[in-house]
């Protein structure tokens, strides 16, 4: 056994909950006949006396996964570890694996008893300025073992006698604070001596009380800065010391005087910055004061952290018309600069962010201004003291691909760098091919994955960083084939979770940037949180989670949620009676259940569409839209039952489907067979999710055919549909007219893009007008979703039991390549497909992962292939 994590990670340091989850990767002797687990048994000790506190005997189990503590309590602190044998299903006992390591966090509340500290005295409420504290202490012996339990209403850094614990970490990660605060638990081994340490915390902005989306809001959940720490160490006299921030404390501020994530940090050297770490406590630091505790739960952190993940050189430096520096780094990405100031530069140096410059060479920034008359830039501001000094903010992240220097000596390549932030999440997927565009295509889904799966996944790192329900609703299943985002995703569910309104209904990104403090949520989101596609979220998304990773647990913990975002479209439907007749063709006696009530975003930025649309939607809705998704979300929603063993809910969900089917097809179908708007959205989207009867398939698909040859061979797709689109066409015997779409070279088209040297996907399919003018994000990976079919359709490796623990390879070969791979790391091991095409015969290599069953699609007939690796050849059909 290979690759043991607790709780969806390797040796957490810890964890937040008593009945923690284990998982692990078998791999098959070949000398064994054995193709499964059959059985499992877990074992778990007290890593410090060796006591088993857990023997789970042998549970039959085919899952190497979602195996559950079930032992005696676990205690809050505390270091165990565990060990797996598997029996394999021609009865084969397998030996022990090795011992792997977790560590509990506080696991009661009343176990986290330090105070939350601030600066006794606020300055001016817009005052965007870095709170700093620090606290002596002096230790009678070595420290065997320290642990700090850390955290912050804003983003904070940790010290140890100068010494950086945080780094370039966003800390915590950014939750609704009203129900949720995350802390983090560091290792302060061989970091504290004896005698006199020092401990310090800086606390900025961050989404606390930072600039937040669109609406540039400050002071989302409060207006004052403050800090939790709870330090606890065994020393090596055999005493325990315990050090909690209180009124003990000292603070103060410094020469960082803007900290806002968005708009950048400004810091000024001519005060001081880092004194405050030193032996010496500064005299300008004054006592703290004990502040309220935030109203949300403190919960240890569960994903792994925005942090560093990348250092990137210039690709040139340039001098633009205007005298600035432009720096490109030749890749659209989230972090900020790293950038060495000489002595003689200065005395101000401004760095401004942008994804992209002008066609003569200026940095470019009116693209992202969302209110013109009120412009804002995403930069910092550094005042220099006449010494070098080495600058990185500590507490922004921005999106950008250039960066606009002002008031530097001139800069060398080694001088600046750009450093990637983004969740520090596993690679999961790899995908190759003969065309290179293609690739290039994948890549800049993934950077775009890489730039938006921050803190919460957000759709741009540029003007609004809002978690947007509905780019994440459509693209989930392409994240899992790029990172492992089971955790990820499922903490971020449990935010959908956290601020579901009271009706059901579902703000349209989370977090919803409201609190106590600031007020319920703005009228405008109100009125929009009813919007199909977006708040399907809370069951769509777990669904993808459940086929991706077998994870029946994020079920369980949604399953409440989206029976209240299901009945919340029922009660839209309901209300729909109630009123005159809005369609030219009616549902009849069915029509109670049509969605004509409520916001509805629609399919959301068709090629050429833009405000416009927005506007159409709050006049008239997209009935056609809304009763879909009300059909596919009623749907997954009794599977969702079934696999939770919710037998009636099962049944009832199922006929509530199958009544809003029909109601659907009475309403949109036309006698001529042409639905809804008659777009491509509305083929896709019946074809999709199985509205139309068996019998009228082939029309629908003839005429989304029609629609896209008379394109041009373009789509017409926007958000919501754009990721079934080739998957519908290839699923439906046009798996060429799916090639002749993916590799459409002009607007709009994934192609069209890259030849305009995107590097990631753009929120538009016009990102550049018809006049040269950018527009919109440049980096948004909701149309990015299409990678999800170079998976599944041009490598032919789809899964076909959750967690694929079934698959079946089938490669599309068209669009004129002549080879393409996939590998995805899956719950049961790597399962990977290849295949080459050379002088009209076609070699296929399959490697199907131990514990799981295959079926390959060979021209004569299909194959059912057992976990190892196979080799085919065979003549490519005409």
């Amino acid at each position: 056994m290979t690759a043991l994590r607790t709780e969806l990670c390797e040796s957490p340091l810890g964890i937040g909950t008593p009945r923690p989850e284990f998982d692990w990767k078998i791999t098959s002797p070949a000398d064994t006949p054995d193709t499964r687990q059959a059985a499992y048994r877990l074992q778990v000790e007290d890593a410090v006396t060796g006591a088993c506190v857990w023997d789970s005997g042998e549970v039959a189990d085919e899952r190497p996964f979602d195996a559950r503590y079930d032992g005696s309590p676990l205690a809050s602190s505390r270091a165990y570890r565990w060990r797996v044998r598997v029996v394999g299903d021609a009865g084969t006992r397998s030996a022990w694996s090795h011992w792997a390591r977790f560590e509990t966090a506080k696991l009661h509340p009343a176990d986290l008893v330090a105070a939350w500290i601030a600066l006794a005295q606020e300055s001016d409420p817009d005052d965007a300025s870095v709170a700093t504290f620090r606290r002596e202490l002096d230790l009678p012996a070595a420290v065997v073992r320290g642990r700090a339990y850390v955290s912050a209403c804003g983003w904070y850094k940790l010290f140890v006698n100068g010494h950086d614990l945080t780094g370039p970490a966003l800390v915590p990660r950014w939750t609704p604070m009203d129900h949720l605060v995350e802390y983090q638990v560091y290792d302060l081994g061989g970091l504290l001596r004896p005698g006199q340490n020092v401990l310090g915390v800086a606390v900025g902005d961050g989404r606390f009380r930072g600039g937040l989306s669109a609406f540039d809001r400050r002071r989302s959940y409060g207006d004052r800065l403050s800090a939790f720490v709870q330090v606890e160490l065994d020393l090596a006299d055999g005493t325990s010391v315990r050090l909690l921030s209180d009124e003990d404390w000292s603070g103060g501020r410094g020469a960082i005087l803007r900290s806002d994530p968005m708009r950048g940090e400004r810091r000024d050297l001519r005060l001081p910055f880092d004194d405050w770490l030193g032996d010496v406590s500064p005299a300008r630091l004054r006592p703290v004061a004990v502040v309220p505790s935030p109203s949300g739960v403190l919960v240890a952190e569960s994903v792994p952290r925005v942090t560093e993940v990348g250092v990137r050189s210039p690709v040139t430096v340039t001098v633009a018309p205007g005298g600035a520096q432009i720096v490109d780094f030749g890749q659209n990405l989230a972090g900020v600069v790293r950038v060495r100031l000489a002595a003689g530069a200065g005395p101000e140096v401004r760095i401004t962010y942008s994804e992209l410059v002008t066609p003569d060479g200026e940095l470019e920034t009116d693209y992202i201004q969302v209110d013109k008359a009120h412009p804002k830039f995403f930069r910092d501001d550094i005042v220099l003291n006449g010494d070098e000094h080495v600058f990185q903010p500590w507490f922004s992240i921005q999106g950008f691909r250039y960066v606009e220097i002002v008031g530097a000596q001139p800069l060398g390549p080694d001088d600046v760098r750009a450093v990637v932030l983004s969740s520090d999440l596993t690679s999961a997927g790899e995908f190759r091919c003969s065309d290179p565009r293609l690739e290039r295509l994948e890549s800049n889904v993934r950077w775009s994955l890489r730039s938006n799966f921050t803190d919460t996944p957000t759709d741009c790192p540029t003007r609004e960083r809002a978690g947007w329900t509905g780019d994440i609703q459509v693209f989930a299943e392409t994240a899992a084939l790029l990172v492992d985002a089971q955790a990820y995703l499922r903490r971020y569910l449990v935010n959908v979770a956290a601020e579901q309104l009271p009706d059901g209904r579902i703000p349209p990104y989370i977090p919803s940037e409201t609190s106590a403090f600031s007020g319920p949520l703005l009228d405008t989101l109100d009125a929009v949180s009813s919007s199909v596609g977006w708040g399907d979220v809370a069951v769509l998304t777990p669904w993808d989670l459940y086929l991706a990773y077998g994870d029946r647990r994020v079920l369980e913990a949604l399953y409440v949620t989206a029976e209240r975002w299901v009945a919340s479209l029922d009660a839209l439907a309901r209300r729909g009676r109630h009123r005159s007749r809005r369609f030219t063709w009616g549902a009849g006696r069915l029509e109670r259940w049509i969605v004509d009530q409520g916001f509805h975003w629609g399919e959301w930025l068709r090629p050429g569409e833009g405000d416009e649309e927005m506007e159409h939607n709050w006049r008239f809705g997209r009935p056609v839209v809304a009763t879909a998704y009300f059909a596919h979300s009623s749907a997954v929603l009794a599977r969702i039952a079934g696999v939770l063993g919710r037998d009636e809910d099962r049944v009832r969900y199922e006929r509530q489907a199958a009544l809003i089917r029909k109601a659907w097809r009475r309403a949109f179908v036309r006698r001529d067979g042409r639905i809804g708007d008659d777009r491509q959205d509305d083929y896709v989207r019946a074809l999709a999710f199985g509205l139309v009867e068996e019998r009228d398939r082939p029309a629908a698909v003839t005429r989304l055919v029609a629609q896209i040859e008379a394109g041009g061979h373009h789509l017409g797709t926007g958000f919501l549909s754009t990721g079934m689109l080739l998957p519908v066409l290839a699923d439906h015997g046009r798996a060429d007219l799916a090639y002749a779409v993916l590799l459409q070279e002009t607007q709009p088209s994934w192609l069209a893009q890259i030849a305009l040297g995107a590097t990631t996907i753009w929120e538009r399919w016009d990102g550049i007008d018809a006049d040269g003018r950018p527009q919109a994000s440049h980096n948004h990976y909701a149309l990015g979703a299409v990678v999800s079919w170079l998976y599944h359709g041009v490598a032919g490796l789809v899964p076909t039991a959750p967690g694929w623990r079934e698959l079946r390879i089938e490669p599309r070969l068209g669009g004129g390549l002549t080879s393409a791979a996939a590998r995805v790391r899956t719950p049961y091991g790597t399962a990977a497909s290849s295949w080459e095409l050379a002088g009209g015969t076609v070699r296929l290599r399959a490697e199907v992962p131990f514990g799981t069953r295959a079926v390959v699609a060979l021209p004569d007939g299909d194959r059912r292939l057992g976990p190892g690796v196979h080799e085919f050849r065979y003549q490519a059909p005409a």
